[in-house]
């Protein structure tokens, strides 16, 4: 008689963690505020554009020079575009598990919904789609030129930005998705806070505020853009 062997293996800790609640909420929080500091980042670059098309297009040489002549041309761009497609991922991953076992958890809809829930906490999953569709437009248009308006000029992106702001549909588009990353921001700084345990009794006030600042300062900066150009600071 075969002795029965014993083929299950104790998932790894690695999978333990993925597959826990508090896991997934640590991978969202920590991808959004990686994401979080890119958008800082670009919307400062982004508001060189009001200093002249030189400056701008310098800067955007500039980005693909980053570290040589250790890297290679670009190859500083191209990490920096694999963390972040890594942490949008890992970001709409864990927010999509999340809300799946939410809704297996709750089958049946609260007869009383809570009033005092935000608007940007009811939002927060249609502001992702959003948000996640812009993100495949923005790069169609100005990185690849795919969709671009005007015909798109490679290594000229100040004209490629004109190009873009100089149609209704463009303005539209950008200024609706930065309206729900403002949103976005506000509500999943505040729960990235929570979640890494950085929330307390006396720093939950400043973290409001510091959020509501951060979502405001971001919203205004990525908007100023398409302002300029519809109002002829840029052109």
């Amino acid at each position: 008689m075969a002795l029965a062997t014993r083929t299950d293996r104790r998932p790894s800790f690695a999978r333990t963690v993925w597959d826990s609640t508090v896991g997934k909420k640590t991978v969202m929080a920590v991808s959004g505020l990686i994401m979080l500091l890119y958008l800082v980042v670009h919307m400062i670059g982004n508001l060189k554009i009001f200093f002249g098309a030189g400056e701008f297009n310098h800067y955007a040489h500039w980005l693909r020079t980053v570290g040589e002549p250790f890297m290679h041309y670009e190859w500083t761009l191209w990490l920096v575009r694999i963390v972040l497609v890594v942490a949008v991922v890992a970001h709409a991953t864990s927010a999509y598990q999340l809300s799946r076992r939410d809704i297996r958890a709750r089958p049946s809809k609260y007869v009383h919904k809570k009033a005092r829930a935000s608007y940007a906490t009811r939002t927060m999953r249609w502001g992702g789609i959003i948000l996640g569709l812009f993100i495949v437009w923005h790069i169609l248009d100005l990185t690849t030129g795919t969709v671009h308006t005007g015909g798109f000029q490679e290594g000229h992106p100040y004209q490629n930005v004109v190009d873009t702001f100089s149609t209704w549909y463009g303005n539209v588009v950008y200024i609706v998705a930065m309206l729900a990353l403002g949103l976005h921001v506000r509500h999943g700084f505040w729960s990235a806070a929570q979640t890494l345990g950085v929330g307390s009794r006396t720093r939950d006030r400043f973290l409001k505020t510091f959020a509501d600042v951060l979502a405001l300062l971001l919203t205004a900066g990525f908007i100023a853009v398409p302002v300029g150009v519809m109002t002829g600071v840029v052109s």
